[in-house]
């Protein structure tokens, strides 16, 4: 029977409160309403921005919500006014939305939408939808979304700005690394960077965004990276996508930093903080070369109150940039799922853990002990 303008019934994991765990619940999900499309989750990943809003630290997340960004499913139904996706595309729900109208989405300067380029927090901006209504409910009580997307859940409604359509015969249990982790991270490098051939590059944060970019490093022809971590048994899986050197600052007595400049004659040529937090970041941009360096940060640590930075620091040739989502625009990822498919690059490295759906809490316990790069949910 077509579920088809129907409300559907379905299990999606709530976060009622912050510092509890999530609840398995029963929920009703309404039919997608205009330029909205109704999406049935295969596969889900879990990334520490999920563990945000449910810190006691974060102090902007609303509740109850479902949480979720780095999924991927298969279309089940669509709203008025939608052209590009139909019922069984398969396609990946993405928190960066692209209107393909404002200044910003026409710019090839920026994957910025006008809808996130105001925004405070894209973390919690997007957590209704276009007309201010949530589409879940649960007992009654409307839940909100997250980030655009949402993907705890075996259904969810999007905006069709915030979904890419991708091939039928790709593995959804890997192309849902495409909505945030793989994706971050190796933009990072091949965009926002600009990792040059026969370059030098410093990866701070060996978790499943720090890979990516060693992987879009390697990509882009560095030709020394060097792999920084407190967890010396992340370095097996960076060894075995070609990094050159691994380096744990506990095991020196001086600045890592310091080491870096020592190793490579001066500072490497590129360096990138996948950690978040202010000292990795401090030491990302230190041990970059004077003259030409550029230190791209990605990590991003909610409970951080900012980076001291001297202008002398800048004058003298090094620079600074962020990024957000590695530079994609929707509209690159198609391209990015088929470049897997091709064996571009192998996710598989980046997988730690697949667990089912119910096993959602003991994910995020693994998460949060380090004990895993990605670990996916499968319904």
């Amino acid at each position: 029977m077509s579920t088809m303008g129907k409300v559907i019934k379905c299990k999606a994991a709530i976060a009622w409160e912050t510092g509890k765990p999530l609840c398995i619940e029963e929920i009703e999900v309404a039919p997608p309403k205009a330029h909205e499309v109704r999406v049935q989750i295969i596969a889900t990943a879990l990334c520490h921005t999920d563990a945000h809003p449910i810190s006691p630290k974060f102090k902007e997340a609303l509740f109850p919500v479902i949480l979720g960004h780095e999924g991927a499913g298969i279309v089940e139904s669509v709203g008025p006014g939608v052209t590009n996706f139909k019922p069984g595309d398969k396609v990946i729900p993405l928190y960066m939305p692209h209107c393909r109208k404002c200044k910003f989405c026409l710019n090839p300067l920026t994957n910025l939408c006008k809808k996130l380029s105001l925004v405070k927090n894209p973390i919690v901006d997007q957590e209704l939808m276009q007309d201010k209504t949530s589409r879940f409910t649960c007992k009654g009580k409307p839940i909100y979304h997250f980030m655009g997307t949402s993907t705890f859940t075996q259904y969810t409604v999007v905006s069709d700005i915030n979904l890419a359509k991708i091939d039928d015969d790709v593995n959804l249990e890997r192309a849902c690394l495409f909505g945030c982790g793989f994706s971050t991270g190796y933009g990072a490098a091949i965009n926002t960077a600009k990792v040059t051939p026969g370059s030098t590059c410093a990866v701070f944060g060996l978790g499943g965004v720090g890979l990516s970019t060693i992987i879009g490093c390697k990509v882009a022809g560095a030709s020394r990276i060097i792999a920084i971590d407190t967890n010396s048994e992340k370095f097996t899986k960076a060894k075995a996508l070609g990094i050159t050197e691994c380096l744990n600052p506990r095991n020196f007595n001086k600045p890592i930093q310091e080491v870096i400049i020592e190793m490579t004659d001066g500072g490497v040529d590129f360096a990138f903080d996948c950690a978040g937090g202010p000292e990795a970041m401090r030491a990302a941009l230190d041990c970059t070369t004077v003259g030409w360096g550029s230190c791209t940060l990605i990590g991003v640590n909610s409970e951080m109150a900012g980076l001291t930075i001297s202008p002398v620091e800048l004058i003298m040739g090094r620079t600074i940039n962020g990024t957000c989502f590695g530079g994609w625009k929707s509209d690159s990822i198609p391209k990015l799922v088929t470049d897997y498919k091709n064996k571009k690059f192998d996710l598989d490295l980046l997988v730690t853990h697949t667990l089912p759906f119910d096993k959602i809490n003991e994910a995020f316990d693994i998460m949060n002990q380090g004990k895993s790069l990605r670990i996916v949910l499968t319904f």
